[in-house]
């Protein structure tokens, strides 16, 4: 009796023996669009949340770009995405858009606070009628805020001290090139950069985080602040305590002219000191 066999027949299927399986016909494309979307909007969010007033704008699209980032990393673990660098660059910008945002919160909180401390003293001070003295030639109890009549024009590089000791300095305007990424300087302006130094030669510790100067040109159009990667602008904060000093850079974008003039007008502390202006060439 013959016994059946276990050779394939000639109507067998499968693959010849020895040949290798066939590879999928279409190999999966890489998912980088995430990544590259956390990165772009991590940079964008982090130049806005410089400029004043529209960090809110920063902090959410830094919030965008760390979701997107955190989900491009995840996909690039995975084996679905190959940016997982632009992921995390896009993590990291979007954190320090957040953070930028958080501390404009902050100096802008102080801010009010003071104007609104200051409010409510001087209100209280004519309540009380202490501003003025109760008889003719009688001086008052309470020594007043120094609001000495300030001088019409000081040149840059000049100094203005104030009755209590407060002294503020303006450097002379110097050439400024911001980076590629500056933001308030318009293409075909030039741009300034000064050096603001306030002494407190008073008795008492002095907030310095309203100290914002303004400037504008010839004309008297306002000049727009700087702001880039390279610290063109650098807000005041803090305090200044007595015998100490404070000392920030302001860079300013101005038309281009060929006789420019540059004006800046700033107190060390809205309310309590007058304003003070420094005017001068640029060239």
């Amino acid at each position: 009796m013959t016994m059946p066999t276990n050779t394939p027949g000639p109507h067998s299927f499968g693959p010849p023996p020895g040949m290798p399986g066939m590879p999928p016909p279409f190999p999966q494309q890489p998912r980088n669009g995430l990544g590259v979307a956390a990165l772009v909007i991590g940079i964008v969010g982090v130049l806005i949340a410089l400029v004043p007033f529209m960090f809110w704008l920063g902090a959410i699209l830094g919030l965008l770009a760390l979701i997107f980032g955190i989900i491009g990393m995840g996909k690039a673990n995975k084996g679905e995405a190959t940016n997982k660098g632009s992921a995390l660059t896009g993590v990291i910008t979007g954190a320090l858009a957040i953070v930028i945002s958080i501390v404009w919160v902050v100096v802008l909180a102080t801010a009010v606070k003071d104007v609104a401390e200051e409010i409510e003293k001087e209100n209280d001070k004519l309540k009380s009628g202490t501003t003025a003295p109760a008889d003719p030639g009688s001086e008052p109890s309470d020594s007043p805020e120094p609001t000495e009549t300030a001088p019409a024009a000081l040149a840059f590089g000049q100094s203005h001290t104030y009755p209590d000791g407060v002294k503020v300095n303006v450097s002379k305007p110097r050439a400024y090139k911001p980076d590629q990424f500056a933001a308030g300087h318009t293409k075909g302006n030039s741009a300034f950069q000064v050096t603001i130094t306030i002494v407190n030669g008073s008795k008492k510790a002095l907030d310095v985080a309203t100290a914002l100067p303004d400037a504008s040109d010839a004309e008297g159009s306002p000049a727009d602040a700087i702001f880039d990667g390279s610290d063109a602008t650098e807000m005041f904060q803090g305090t200044v305590l007595p015998g100490k000093q404070a000392k920030s850079d302001f860079a300013f974008s101005l038309p281009a002219d060929a006789d420019q003039e540059m004006q800046l007008e700033m107190a060390p502390k809205i309310l309590e000191y007058e304003d003070v202006i420094w005017t001068g060439k640029t060239k």
